[in-house]
């Protein structure tokens, strides 16, 4: 297998929970290839580079193999290498996130629906609609 839909490559990777969740993400535009806006049917073989925005953070990576069944979490760690400017990106957000809840923190109790909606969209939540 020489390429692969990149909605499955980023499901096996592990990315996204959900096959429809990676290919709502491609639809709205927080997937790169290359440079450039990828859709969910696009193929992706191994040497491409990716900019993935997800829950987690925003991933650059290159992709190392290819594949579409989705294996354990250590089968996925190898399917792709990410750059050390975004594991270093991604740390210091995850410091700053953790600095301003220290300094604003949350009101104590169960969030309220306006709550979880804000920290839904702060955090770049993906909805189906």
């Amino acid at each position: 297998m020489d390429s692969v839909r990149i909605d499955k490559w980023l499901w096996a990777a592990r990315f996204f929970k959900t096959r429809t969740l990676a290919s709502d993400a491609c639809g709205i535009g927080r997937i790169e290839v290359n440079g450039a806006r990828a859709k969910a049917s696009r193929d992706v073989k191994v040497g491409d580079q990716l900019k993935v925005k997800n829950e987690a953070g925003e991933f650059q990576i290159e992709l190392l193999q290819v594949t579409e069944s989705r294996g354990s979490a250590a089968v996925a760690a190898t399917l792709f290498r990410e750059s050390p400017e975004s594991i270093e990106a991604r740390r210091k957000a995850a410091e700053e996130r953790k600095l301003m809840l220290e300094m604003g923190g949350m009101a104590e109790g169960r969030p309220s629906k306006h709550d979880r909606n804000a920290l839904n969209k702060l955090r770049g939540r993906i909805h189906r609609f």
